[in-house]
């Protein structure tokens, strides 16, 4: 009996609409180290840069040292839209996902401020840690990117 119940309550903790809000919602590292939050949003899942890592683009075009740029006045200055070009980096949604019959697997699209594009995209949740983002032009031209899940610092105390 205990057996069955084990076995009935693993089927719950991997099935279900529940597990994927839990999956991809929350705080995720970059390999550039730059953070991006996923949560619930009217369009599915949003996913908006809540901490900036300064690029050589905006020092190229700030003309400074990278240390001295606030991360808090940069905008969006490569977005291909001009009336775009002024929106604050910080707190911008990079994506915008749906829930697939898949709750490991999203799909969306994928905004690269490093280019001003947008692309079509699709995140693997991997495990409970670790996603990987994948972004491509015309289906062909993939780029993938995996990203780690930033540790809760109210929840590690």
């Amino acid at each position: 009996m205990r057996r069955t119940a084990c076995v009935f309550g693993f089927l719950a903790f991997v099935s279900g609409p529940a597990m994927a809000d839990s999956l991809v919602e929350g705080v995720w590292l970059t390999p550039e180290q730059a953070e991006m939050t996923i949560e619930v949003c009217e369009d599915g899942y949003c996913g908006k840069l809540s901490r900036i890592v300064v690029s050589d683009e905006h020092t190229a075009a700030h003309g400074v040292d990278a240390s001295s740029i606030k991360v808090e006045e940069l905008t969006d200055m490569l977005n291909e839209k001009p009336e775009l070009r002024g929106r604050p980096m910080l707190g911008l949604n990079i994506l915008t996902l749906k829930a697939t019959d898949n709750p490991w697997y999203f799909e969306g699209e994928i905004y690269n401020p490093r280019d001003g594009k947008t692309y079509t995209g699709t995140i693997e949740v991997q495990g409970p840690d670790s996603l990987m983002l994948k972004g491509c032009a015309f289906y062909v031209l993939c780029q993938e990117q995996q990203w780690v899940r930033v540790e809760d610092a109210a929840a590690a105390e």
